[in-house]
């Protein structure tokens, strides 16, 4: 098959698959030269590991690799005015966002300050009646109780008016943030965020955690300097690094860079159990063994922001720094609780959007998807926009509108298409807007939905080559099955974590014949491999019925090629490796429609 091939031929699913990277005679020497498998060559070339240095330092994640804090723009003020804060006995705030980061940074904030002997007010607001990052009500209230000094974590570097308020009322604010600043800044004491315009920081990834770590580093050393800790042990702050490994990964950040080490070794922390709050939390969501970076995206993540998307989210941050066992059980079993309603409302919202979307049509020329609704849960449309992009392979806005004509907005993007500037693009019809080039949010008034869908669709046509629109699965290299084996699995464990950027390897599979081919559960098909060797591995495809991925893989007997990840199969204290199938279409020379495609 040559690669002409992969570009032009559909799957069942209607993808055209392609490499994920172009492996040149360069990478198949470095490889050599560092003793890798040639498994590896195609992921050293996407991940651009161009030298002997940067391929040890991806194979080998240590926190000595990290970027100074002081690098960071206004991390020297934001530390001497809590070293002042700390030395005159002022009473300290942080203000975090309601999401997994946002809860994940203010128990970071809460475990680092227990351990100087300070306590620290949380202040989280809430989702449905505040809406995100500070407000001036927030700061007014914050003032009456005595707080001085605030510390925003994961917001703060867009809050004009409430840092206004705050400043008129004397009350000092640090930012720390990682979303997109603008040109110009709001008044604060400091605004750390490697997203600052002016910021010259080259980690431009880290999640709003990332960056409340970096503000305890720089605050850790100083105090170091100053003697603080003569008279107390000084805090072990690889012990933070579970929270930093959750709230980078569900925040859907770059594994890649600083993020690598932090969270390479931050879910190294989170498995050693010491955290009653994550451990809890393993508990209500059935997890055994060794936590992996998908459990936490993908159980571990859900369950924390449940709390925030249905009003009540203090309780993820709170539970993440609870000292009390029987507090963090309550408050794992109230978050399942919230999940499990969460899942219900995301489901029922799901059927209204699909209901709409066949109502209107879908035109094929359209590269945008906006969608709005009365009654729609502010709380669960982020999710919502979430599973239409993925769907529609277009980016998505999807709008929850009040009986005023207020709307709240969750936008996400598709891979190669910068969300954030397409919406910056349609500034004058928003009342606000925020995020990064993968997510984003905003506020409309319902009169300017159909003029920002306009707007929203010209804007990404304008900035987007064509071929951004076509749905595609990229693949990293080629196996045969008799490849597939716990070996072959245990080399691939090296690349781990993963995550954004640092993507499960996906293999090529061709010529093999499908065996054995049963629905599961109504919407997984399992099925046997069998190559023309008559070498066979099972494997499994999850949730692809009803579809056309589904509907090929049923078809008994059919010659296919597949693309896959690979993963190990526990059954009865045995290990046997199982391919979870991504994509299928049939083998070249076997070429058929499938119902009708």
């Amino acid at each position: 098959m040559t690669e002409v091939d992969s570009e032009t031929r559909l799957s069942f699913s209607q993808k055209i698959w392609r490499p994920r990277s172009q492996v040149t005679d360069h990478y198949k020497q470095l490889a050599r030269n560092c003793g890798l498998s040639p498994l590896f060559t195609p992921i050293i070339a996407y991940q651009q590991l161009d030298d002997e240095e940067k391929v040890e330092r991806y194979f080998r994640p240590l926190l000595k690799h990290l970027t100074d804090p002081a690098q960071l723009l206004d991390m020297d003020l934001a530390v001497a005015r809590l070293i002042q804060a700390i030395e005159g006995g002022e009473k300290l705030a942080v203000f975090g966002d309601f999401d997994v980061d946002g809860a994940t940074s203010s128990a970071l904030m809460v475990r680092y300050f227990r351990w100087l002997g300070i306590p620290i007010r949380v202040y989280i607001p809430d989702r449905l009646t505040e809406g995100y990052g500070p407000n001036p009500q927030a700061m007014k209230t914050l003032q009456e109780e005595g707080i001085s000094l605030v510390v925003t974590v994961d917001c703060g570097i867009t809050a004009f008016e409430a840092l206004a308020e705050a400043k008129r009322l004397g009350l000092d604010v640090i930012v720390t943030d990682h979303h997109q600043g603008r040109e110009s800044l709001p008044d604060a004491v400091a605004l750390i965020n490697p997203n600052r315009l002016d910021e010259t920081f080259p980690h431009k990834e880290l999640a709003g955690v990332g960056v409340a770590f970096y503000l305890v580093m720089a605050l850790n050393r100083a105090l170091r300097t100053t003697g603080f800790f003569t008279s107390r042990p000084e805090p072990d702050l690889r012990e933070l690094l579970d929270l930093v490994a959750v709230g980078t990964i569900v925040d859907v950040a770059s594994l890649t860079g600083v993020n690598r080490p932090l969270v390479s070794v931050g879910m190294r922390v989170a498995r050693e159990s010491k955290n009653l709050g994550l451990n809890a939390l393993m508990e209500t969501a059935r997890i055994k063994g060794s936590l992996s970076a998908g459990q936490v995206g993908f159980q571990i993540g859900p369950r924390i922001n449940a709390g925030g998307r249905l009003g009540k989210g203090p309780l993820g941050s709170e539970l993440l720094h609870t000292e009390d066992p029987q507090r963090a059980e309550q408050i794992a079993a109230e978050l399942e609780e919230a999940n499990r309603e969460r899942r219900a409302l995301e489901d029922k919202m799901l059927r209204q959007a699909m209901a709409k979307i066949e109502l209107m049509g879908l035109e094929p020329s359209k590269r945008t998807l906006v969608l709005a609704e009365t009654g729609w849960h502010s709380g669960v449309i982020g999710i919502i926009a979430s599973r239409l992009s993925d769907r529609f392979h277009r980016p998505t806005v999807i709008i929850a509108l009040d009986e005023e004509g207020n709307g709240k907005g969750s936008a996400r993007s598709i891979p190669g298409i910068d969300l954030l500037l397409a919406i910056e693009a349609c500034g004058p019809l928003l009342v606000g807007f925020g995020g990064h080039k993968a997510a984003a949010g905003l506020s409309i008034e319902a009169a300017q939905v159909a003029a920002f869908a306009e707007a929203f669709e010209k804007a990404v046509v304008a900035e987007n080559h064509p071929s951004l629109f076509r749905p595609a699965m990229t693949y990293d290299g080629r196996l045969q099955i008799p490849d597939v084996n716990l070996e072959t699995v245990g080399r691939l464990e090296r690349l781990q974590p993963f995550g954004r950027a640092n993507p499960e390897p996906v293999f090529l599979i061709e010529q093999v014949r499908l065996m054995d081919a049963r629905a599961i559960k109504e919407s997984h098909v399992k099925c046997r491999l069998v190559d023309l060797h008559d070498n066979a591995i099972d494997t499994i495809a999850f949730r692809v019925l009803p579809g056309g991925l589904g509907e090929g893989l049923l078809q008994q007997g059919l010659w296919v090629d597949v693309v896959g990840s690979l993963s190990i199969n526990r059954f009865r204290n045995r290990e046997t490796v199982q391919l979870i199938i991504r994509d299928a279409r049939p083998a070249k020379g076997h070429d058929l429609t499938v119902n009708g495609r």
